[in-house]
Formats: C-alpha cells, structure tokens, sequence
C-alpha cells in the first residue's frame, strides 16, 4: 500500500524523505506543494529531482477523503460530508465572517464521550481519524475554497478542532495535524487561531500544553458536578475541580491569556438564575482574582433523541447579563448554518441522511465500474 503524505508533518516527511534518500530540503518543497499549493499530482512538482518524482509516483500518494455531500447555507456557510470507509463520514463546516473564515475540523468518526446534548455523541463511537484523514479536510477546503472564489489568498484564517469527536482522545494523530497547521512551510496559521475544544480530558490537556499549545476551549456546561456528571460523562472521571485546575496550568503556555468555556443553554435544565449565580462562584474560585476564562453562551440545537429542548432568548440574555454583571467577558454564539444542520451540536445531524448519502455514493461507484458498452 501507498504512503499517504498528508500523515506527515514536516518532521515526519523530513525523516520519509530520509529514508527515500532525499535531503531536507526535498521534504520543504513537498511539504509546500501539498499544503500551500494543494497539489496531488507529482508531476507537477517541476522543482523536484525527477529521481524523486518517480520515486514517490511508485511509493506515495496525496490521498483525499471522497466528498459524499456538499450543503451551503444561506448564510454562507459550506457543509461537506466526507467518507472515511467502512461506513463511516464525518463532516467539517466552513463560516465565513468579514474578518475571517473559520474551519471546523472533525477528529473522530463518531464520539465516545456521549453528552446528552450532542447529535455526534448520541451517534455512538467508531473509530479514531489518522492524521492524513483530519488534515485532508483542512486540504481539501482550503484549495476548493480558492478555486470556488476565484482566488490565489488564504480562504481559511482559524481553525477550530470542534467537529465530530472528541480531539484529545485521538491525541497521537491530533498533534501532528496541528503541527502541520502551524507550520509557516504549510498553512501558517497562529496558534491564537487554531482551536483545540475538549469536554475535559485532564492527562492530555497537559500534554497538550508541552507539545503544540494551542488556543483552548472547554465544554463546561454545568456549573456543578452533579449536573455536570448528568450532560457531561467524563466528568465523572475528571470533576470541576480537576478540569479548571488542568485549565490554570495550561494557561502558563496557551497563545492567549484566556480559556473559552462552552455552555449550551438548556431550557430549564442549566440557564436558571442560580445556575448563573453558581458559574460566577465556581469562576471566582480559580485565576487568583484576575479575568481568565470567557463564557461562551451557545443557543441548543435541539434534535428528537436528546430530550431537551434550547433555552428561549430571554434566559439566553438574562443569563449573559448575569455573567456579564459579575466581571466575566460573555458572549453568545451566533448561529451559523441550522438550515443544512451544521450549526453547533449538529454535526452527524440524521443517521438517515448520512446512511442515504452513502448509499448514493455506494451506487454512484457501481455505476463507474460498470463497464461500457461496444
């Protein structure tokens, strides 16, 4: 089988290419192809030896993931439904802003952290992504992007790992598409604009913070443990006070000097007036007195199998105030793309759906291998 090469990050293509027989320099310019050019073809590479070029046509491949869908919003907002075999998609959703184009990248077909609020959670887990399979979805939407808009600049400013999966779970192949991300030889993002969310892993946040630190956001959701153990399973193996003591460490090295906690409003489960009164308490606790963490108030998307339903406007605004009164920078998510179901909490929408696009697919392939008459 073939060497897929979006596994690799510069370093690890720098060591491929070693073992081919190439100098540092080769993995650079291959490293730029793939990335900044968004290239598959070797024959294109006209700067490489064609030693090399031979070399990887016979032992290496670009290896894309297979669009099964592509939903844009009215808003702008692009869905992409991607297959990953065996059954199995995952999504990523673009959302375009005046200032910015973020990218929301899927770490894992499925979830295994199951929050009660989660569409992906309530899809149940199948397996991890390889570094190729996340990095193909960042390859694929930046250089479809600048075709569709006709345009030779970076689409894609911000990235943010809040797809389907949870990304410190699937930490080994997490690290080096983040790496890749960054690197000046590839996308060139900052570390303030890559975001990796988790529900609260605690051992891998700290690797995290050692190893490529990056922005942080943390699905809190709860301002207790009792409530946070009901919406948040693993809260049970890493309680309020593990999580927001792992997030103070990780402020020592993180691009910003602030966490993002997610809390997605529940009507009458989690945006009561006391659950407010309760988050500045907990918030309080921690930093030593100074601002350190932003709330980030997400409106529910709600979905038949979850039982809840999205707290009204009003509480939303109440809640924020509350928060905001209290001194904690608060803001409320704008929702983007709810009419082709790649809003927040979304993602992984109807197994239906998905199960009917792959079926589409599935066909679509029997049809090419058909062979032609005559």
């Amino acid at each position: 089988m073939t060497t897929n090469l979006l596994d690799f990050d510069l370093q690890g293509l720098v060591a491929y290419c070693e073992q081919l027989g190439e100098k540092r320099f080769r993995a650079t310019q291959l490293f730029r192809w793939i990335h900044q050019r968004g290239a598959k073809d070797f024959s294109q590479m006209t700067d490489l030896a064609k030693s090399l070029r031979e070399k990887l046509q016979r032992e290496a491949e670009i290896r894309p993931l297979p669009v099964i869908t592509q939903h844009e919003s009215q808003d702008g907002t692009i869905k992409w439904l991607f297959d990953v075999g065996d059954g199995n998609a995952v999504e990523s959703v673009f959302i375009p802003e005046d200032d910015r184009g973020t990218l929301c990248v899927s770490s894992q077909a499925g979830c295994a952290v199951g929050c009660r609020f989660c569409s992906t959670g309530h899809q149940g887990f199948s397996r991890n992504l390889s570094t190729g399979e996340i990095l193909a979805q960042l390859w694929f939407a930046e250089h479809f992007l600048r075709a569709h808009l006709k345009t030779d600049e970076r689409v894609i400013t911000n990235v943010v790992m809040m797809g389907m999966g949870e990304p410190l779970q699937n930490y080994s192949a997490l690290v080096p598409a983040l790496r890749t991300m960054l690197d000046d030889h590839g996308y060139g993002l900052s570390r303030r604009r890559v975001t990796v969310s988790t529900s609260g892993v605690v051992p891998m946040m700290d690797r995290l913070s050692q190893d490529c630190a990056v922005a942080l956001a943390v699905s809190l959701h709860a301002p207790n443990d009792p409530l946070r153990d009901n919406l948040v399973p693993l809260n049970k193996k890493y309680p309020l006070d593990e999580l927001l003591q792992a997030c103070q460490r990780y402020l020592e090295f993180a691009p910003r000097d602030f966490i993002t906690f997610e809390y997605c409003m529940l009507d009458g489960v989690n945006d009561q007036p006391e659950h407010a009164k309760q988050l500045v308490e907990l918030i309080r606790s921690y930093g030593n007195g100074r601002p350190w963490c932003k709330l980030n108030l997400i409106p529910f998307n709600p979905f038949p199998a979850s039982g809840l339903l999205r707290s009204s406007n009003e509480r939303v605004t109440a809640f924020a105030k509350a928060l905001s009164d209290a001194g904690i920078v608060t803001t409320v998510r704008k929702t983007r793309g709810d009419d082709i179901d790649a809003a927040c909490g979304q993602l992984a929408g109807d197994v239906k759906d998905r199960t009917r696009a792959a079926e589409r697919m599935a066909k679509q392939r029997t049809i090419m291998l058909k062979p032609t008459a005559g």
